[in-house]
């Protein structure tokens, strides 16, 4: 899938949290349909099969309670994509990254091969399970961690164990620490913590540009990886760095650095990071350290300030505003306003903001702030995540297109919208500010109202405030909606201005 992430570390967030965020995206010419949900023990399989991969795997006995986002619609699996569980763990997964041939040959993907024909007959291919990927992630594992780097060792040993079909980056947290795990063609990983006071951006291509090997190999403070993995790049020659350099560089021993990537992700690295430091260096000019074709943007860095929600929610929903690569902007032409791949794209599922809040009651501590659809036009909304249930409106997703429900009523407004974005963009960014500080307002008078209640004291009363939120959201949206589909309807192309009463 292709996808944004931003990371926040927690002395460089506003209020002292973790936050993991990203966009899940549908590939070109598919929109996919989500929902948020609450997955219960009772509901949580105990032996999985993978509907891609037909990969088999007997899960633990003792699941918790976690939330997910999967499809609407289960015809390609779960897709579970970002939850966080009873013990305030959170997890993302997967944002689609790239490698290289060198890597690919070392350790291929552990693709499926699939069943043709009949048995005993000729040219029969019996099926051979692949290994596991995006659909099943958070499923077989989210589920059985206490912690960010417990997530990390458990899918470490799922992805040595049965492999994978394609290269991911997984994003795990907890209210101290975040993680982001990568793998390395069908069998090895890495992982590294992102360091406190630093912010991470991750747009589709291998991403960590410095790595301690022998920390991960050793007490494993900051890394961690495959046991083999030195002799994984020592044996295949993958180690590129020159007379013995260090830090080693992944980026260069397992990523990519091909021309499509300064088109579909070297950009949104550029642009995020042009955001979050503007002064830190020259962005623009000829001179430039850093262009949109870079291929040396830092994996992490420190922000000039420090980061909010509402940062995080305009970098993810960025089409590249105040530069000639905006496709709604006055500056530039038809060719610069399609050169790079936006951020906020049409193909938006959704996009999860997990923060972890060190300042509250564990009963309190997660809120799986959530947006769908084409994020230039939606908004964010927080969803507590100690809850027994998930609103309707924003659970009862199905493959019908309907108003009443959240996912569905974003896509309308964001294509509608579209079409006459300069008209529009008041009204959105009315209800955008509306509904944001109504958010903020919401989550103080929650925590005033739960205070120290306990864990399981507190879960109903955050479920029904949940729907109490929701409730005055929809409000918002159909009004939004109501506006949006007027000023589009006075735009249609067989508009005439004289009138009559009949």
């Amino acid at each position: 899938m292709p996808c944004t992430t931003i990371l926040v570390g927690k002395n460089a967030s506003y209020d002292g949290s973790t936050i993991i965020a990203r966009n899940e995206d549908s590939p070109n010419g598919q929109f996919t349909a989500k929902k948020t949900i609450v997955v219960h023990p009772d509901d949580q399989p105990r032996h999985y099969r993978s509907v891609l991969s037909h990969v088999e795997i007997d899960l633990p006995d003792n699941p918790m309670r976690y939330t997910a986002v999967p499809n609407a619609l289960d015809n390609e699996g779960i897709w579970a994509e970002h939850g966080v569980n009873a013990k305030n763990v959170a997890m993302s997964a997967t944002e689609t990254i790239t490698t290289n041939e060198r890597v690919l040959g070392a350790d291929p993907l552990a693709v499926p091969v699939h069943a043709k024909g009949t048995k005993g007959q000729p040219g029969y291919v019996a099926e051979v399970p692949g290994g596991i990927g995006e659909e099943d992630f958070v499923t077989i594992v989210l589920p059985y961690i206490s912690s960010a780097r417990e997530g990390v060792e458990r899918l470490g040993a799922l992805l040595e164990k049965y492999g994978t079909y394609e290269m991911n980056g997984v994003a795990f947290s907890d209210v101290d620490e975040i993680w982001w795990l990568e793998t390395i063609g069908g069998h090895h990983w890495i992982a590294r913590r992102v360091p406190d006071d630093c912010y991470v951006t991750m747009p589709n291509q291998l991403g960590i540009d410095e790595f301690d090997l022998d920390d991960a190999l050793g007490d494993r403070e900051d890394n961690m990886c495959s046991a083999d993995l030195r002799e994984f790049i020592d044996d295949n020659h993958l180690d590129l760095a020159v007379e013995n350099a260090t830090p080693f560089s992944p980026r260069d021993a397992f990523g990519s650095h091909s021309d499509s990537d300064h088109v579909y992700n070297t950009p949104r690295a550029w642009f995020m990071q042009r955001f979050l430091n503007p002064y830190d260096e020259d962005w623009d000019s000829p001179e430039a350290l850093h262009t949109p074709m870079s291929n040396d943007i830092p994996w992490a860095r420190q922000p000039e300030r420090k980061i909010t929600l509402e940062d995080v929610k305009y970098v993810l929903s960025s089409h590249y505003q105040g530069t000639p690569y905006d496709p709604y902007g006055p500056a530039g032409d038809e060719r610069t306003h399609r050169m790079f791949r936006p951020i906020g794209i049409n193909r938006n599922n959704h996009l999860c903001v997990i923060q972890l809040r060190p300042y509250v009651s564990d009963a309190l501590q997660a809120i799986q702030w959530t947006a769908y659809g084409s994020n230039p036009f939606n908004t964010l909304v927080p969803i507590y995540a100690n809850v027994d249930d998930i609103p309707v409106y924003y659970r009862d997703t199905t493959g019908d297109v309907d108003s009443n429900n959240f996912y569905w009523a974003n896509r309308l407004i964001g294509a509608l919208a579209d079409e006459r974005y300069a008209e529009t963009s008041g009204a959105i960014e009315r209800y955008q500010l509306k509904t944001g500080g109504d958010a903020h307002a919401f989550v103080a008078h929650v925590d005033r109202i739960v205070g120290d209640k306990s864990y399981d004291e507190a879960r109903p009363i955050l479920t029904k405030a949940n729907g109490e939120f929701a409730e005055s959201l929809r409000r918002d949206t159909v009004q939004l909606l109501g506006e949006v589909l007027y000023t589009a309807s006075m735009g249609m192309h067989n508009r005439f201005q004289m009138s009559d009463n009949g």
